[in-house]
């Protein structure tokens, strides 16, 4: 997948955090004396101010580690991924499924995840903010297909005049 595409089209991604010991997951709104505001990405849309001890992880900071030459690929790259595969939602119930659909869904996106580093709460997190993000932040993924179909067509056209 090319940067310009990961760059433009999941830019989006710096805005959204996870912040430690809350579940869901939160657009960044504004910095603060006291911390940041957040806006929930649910239906309530509840703002409230994360104090400066908690953990704040900005999605497009988030990698999944891998086997191969690469140590890590990006999370913008794995939802571009599961979105081919599986469209706006992925079915499988986070709650109900065995350890080992979970991992087969993974194997099934990223081959070569990092069994030893990826644990099955993490390929957990990794279902429910896709979908999280694809129902309340759906212009991510509008975005980056866009960019993906825009870079193809010039590189059919560069490989027409070659």
């Amino acid at each position: 997948m090319s940067e310009q595409i990961e760059n433009n089209g999941m830019e989006l991604l710096k805005t959204i955090a996870n912040v430690s010991g809350k579940s869901g997951l939160f657009r960044i709104l504004k910095p603060s004396r006291a911390g940041v505001i957040v806006e929930s990405l649910d239906d309530k849309r509840e703002k409230s101010l994360i104090g400066p001890t908690a953990r704040v992880s900005v999605l497009k900071d988030v990698s999944i580690f891998t086997d191969g030459e690469e140590e890590s690929i990006a999370l913008s790259e794995v939802f571009l991924k599961i979105k081919e595969v599986h469209g706006e939602e992925i079915k499988l119930a986070v709650k109900g499924a065995s350890d080992k659909e979970l991992i087969e869904f993974l194997s099934e996106i990223l081959p070569d995840f990092d069994r030893s580093k990826v644990y099955v709460s993490d390929i957990k997190k990794i279902i429910t903010w896709f979908n999280l993000l694809s129902k309340y932040v759906p212009e991510l993924f509008i975005a980056a297909s866009e960019e993906v179909e825009e870079v193809e067509a010039d590189n059919s056209t560069t490989e027409e005049k070659a």
